[in-house]
């Protein structure tokens, strides 16, 4: 097994295909093949499934992945350690948010990449707290920002901001944001939310707890376009952070208007792997997105408290 051998099943897991594959890595179908067959025949097991339509990963095949891919980070990791401080870096990077906070800091974060760090490659996952976990436990991530959770001794957790959570309506409901809702007379409305268990959901059922009320809510759905879609089309009112419908209030989609008694919030931490060590990559990925959090929570697009200094 060497790195070549390595380098070839990460790119054909990539492409799905031999010959997009040979392409990229410009080496002849034929000796590429002969690599995967090779290392196939010292691990003892299949890693692709070969069909028309091009090759597969297996089961087997994808824990052998995670490993090469740890492998081929390391080398990078090495190669940036050496180099100078401000050279370019190469490599990938893998960062987890949920979908709300991706919506707001991909674009800036790709800009900053392209700029800093053009040869890099950046794989960014969109998907909730419960998920963005079990993938850094697995080493399928290398730096995440996520909602608040217990804290596990194999994750660094830095505090990044408290985001505050609004009531948000149809342009004829009559919200404004100087004037503040109660938590009862929100109860009151039809309310599209998360279902039970989701994490905006919990502050929610906890805040009308506080309250004295309770939540009635005729329809559930775990995705943020969707309760934002109900809304602007006049069906009810769903409550969400401010910074992802900002651009929906400013040209009069949607209209929003604080809560009060209590106010709903939630923190969001930069959360890194303590049981490897933090690629260079990952590092510039988390002081951009949390300089770009700070520009933004100073500008009143992102409305909150920061907790940390970007």
């Amino acid at each position: 097994m060497d790195v070549p051998q390595l380098r070839t099943i990460l790119q054909v897991a990539e492409l799905g295909s031999l010959s997009k594959a040979a392409d990229r890595l410009r080496i002849a179908q034929p000796a590429l093949s002969r690599q995967v067959r090779l290392l196939e025949e010292e691990l003892g097991i299949r890693l692709f499934d070969r069909h028309g339509r091009g090759m597969v990963v297996t089961e087997a095949g994808k824990e052998v992945l995670r490993h090469a891919q740890r492998i081929m980070q390391e080398l990078d990791e090495i190669r940036a350690t050496v180099a100078d401080e401000d050279a370019p870096l190469r490599g990938q990077v893998s960062i987890g948010m949920p979908p709300t906070v991706s919506d707001i800091l991909s674009v800036p974060l790709v800009s900053a990449f392209q700029v800093r760090h053009p040869e890099a490659r950046l794989r960014i996952v969109s998907a909730y707290t419960g998920y963005l976990l079990d993938w850094l436990h697995r080493g399928e991530l290398d730096v995440a920002i996520m909602y608040e959770t217990r804290p596990v001794r194999s994750l660094r957790m830095e505090p990044l901001l408290e985001e505050v959570l609004f009531l948000i309506g149809p342009p004829d409901s009559g919200l404004r944001p100087d004037l503040p809702v109660s938590f009862a007379q929100v109860a009151a409305l039809k309310l599209f939310l998360p279902s039970l268990g989701h994490g905006l959901r919990t502050i929610l059922e906890q805040s009308a707890q506080i309250a004295g009320c309770r939540l009635e809510v005729p329809v559930e759905a775990d995705s943020y376009s969707t309760l934002k879609n109900l809304v602007e089309s006049g069906h009810g009112y769903t409550i969400l952070p401010l910074a992802p419908i900002h651009r929906d209030v400013l040209v009069g989609r949607l209209v929003y208007a604080p809560i009060e008694g209590p106010t709903p919030s939630r923190r969001l931490m930069l959360t890194y792997p303590t049981d490897r060590a933090t690629p260079r990559l990952a590092r510039f990925a988390g002081n951009v997105m949390t300089a770009t959090a700070s520009d933004l929570v100073r500008s009143g697009v992102w409305s909150g408290r920061l907790l940390a200094e970007g």
